[in-house]
């Protein structure tokens, strides 16, 4: 087998920063953390970097602090295509943060070539505010409170340069989320195949 200087090094980026320094920590963490591999294409501290960055956006956003997270975006960022800046990151975080006080999204995989570094992760939260702009797949917006908790996956895709988020795109699953908080009925199931 072939352990390349990438490889290392990705094993590396994906123990939490707790543990770095205590070699104990390092291993037991290691053992714990997400999934992470990386490509060859690009140099290996640019792609640690970058990995850092999204972990760094993860971990502000898993402790609330939705407004750090939105720190680490270009002014002139870009969100499923479109020029928002980090102003509109924000406003977008601020939103879900205001509907679901206990926002998580625990990195589950991550992948990173480049300038790019994918995530799927689970998401989770309970319904306790008034969604005010179209995120989350709409639904939300002026939905009263169910006090219901969801969990879901989602893919967020990544484009960091020179230590910020320059672009953003996300797959969700906005509809289990809806069902799971009682916003859409439960999927009934599927009838029978007809006999042959």
């Amino acid at each position: 087998m072939r352990i390349t200087l990438n490889a290392v090094l990705v094993a590396i980026a994906a123990t939490p920063l707790a543990a770095a320094g205590d070699p104990a920590k390092t291993a037991a963490a290691a053992d714990d953390s997400p999934k992470t591999a990386a490509a060859a294409a690009g140099p290996p501290d640019v792609i640690l970097n970058n990995i850092a960055v999204v972990r760094m956006e993860h971990d502000r956003l898993n402790r609330g602090d939705w407004q750090g997270a939105a720190a680490l975006y270009a002014e002139d960022a870009r969100n499923h295509g479109r020029p928002v800046g980090r102003a509109g990151i924000e406003k977008v975080l601020e939103d879900i943060y205001r509907t679901f006080p206990d926002w998580r999204m625990e990195i589950v995989d991550l992948v990173a070539a480049g300038d790019t570094v994918a995530v799927r992760c689970k998401v989770s939260g309970t319904h306790e505010g008034v969604g005010r702009i179209p995120v989350n797949g709409g639904m939300l917006v002026g939905a009263a409170p169910t006090h219901r908790h969801f969990e879901v996956q989602h893919i967020h895709w990544y484009t960091v340069r020179n230590g910020r988020i320059v672009e953003h795109y996300a797959n969700r699953d906005d509809l289990d989320m809806m069902r799971q908080l009682g916003l859409l009925p439960p999927l009934e199931a599927a009838p029978p195949a007809p006999p042959k």
